[in-house]
Parts: C-alpha cells; structure tokens; sequence
C-alpha cells in the first residue's frame, strides 16, 4: 500500500516538474516551426492556439515519461 502511494506521488511530482519546461519548449518550436514555414509572424490568436496545443501535448508526454521512469525506479 505505501509503495503504491509513493509511486503515484512520484507520477505526479515528476509530472509537475516538467510541464513547464516541456510546454514551453513544445511551444516555443512550434510557433517557430510554423512562422518559418509561412515567412511571417504569427498573430496573437495564432500564438494561443499553439499554446493550448503545447499544454495538450505536454500534459501526455510528461504523464507517460513519469510513468514509465517511476515504473523503473520502483
């Protein structure tokens, strides 16, 4: 039982921990990516919408890399 506990406390630790610096580098490319492909900067609206992407993105990557580096610790 104690072991099941700290093992989703390290999911969510871990988690936490990255999602910002994973978001913001998801983002960061993208808007890149997408203002070298149309050769301009994108709009405002434009930016937020990548945004919401790179939070959607984020939250998945980063609660599977905690669970499978957690599953190998423990």
């Amino acid at each position: 039982m104690n072991e099941d506990v700290s093992f989703l406390a390290g999911i969510v630790l871990l988690s936490i921990a990255l999602y910002f610096p994973v978001n913001k580098m998801i983002w960061v490319l993208s808007v890149r990516r997408l203002e070298r492909k149309y050769k301009k900067k994108l709009t405002d609206v434009e930016r937020k919408l990548q945004l919401n992407r790179a939070r959607f993105i984020s939250i998945i990557l980063v609660i599977i890399f905690s669970y499978f580096f957690n599953l190998k610790l423990f």
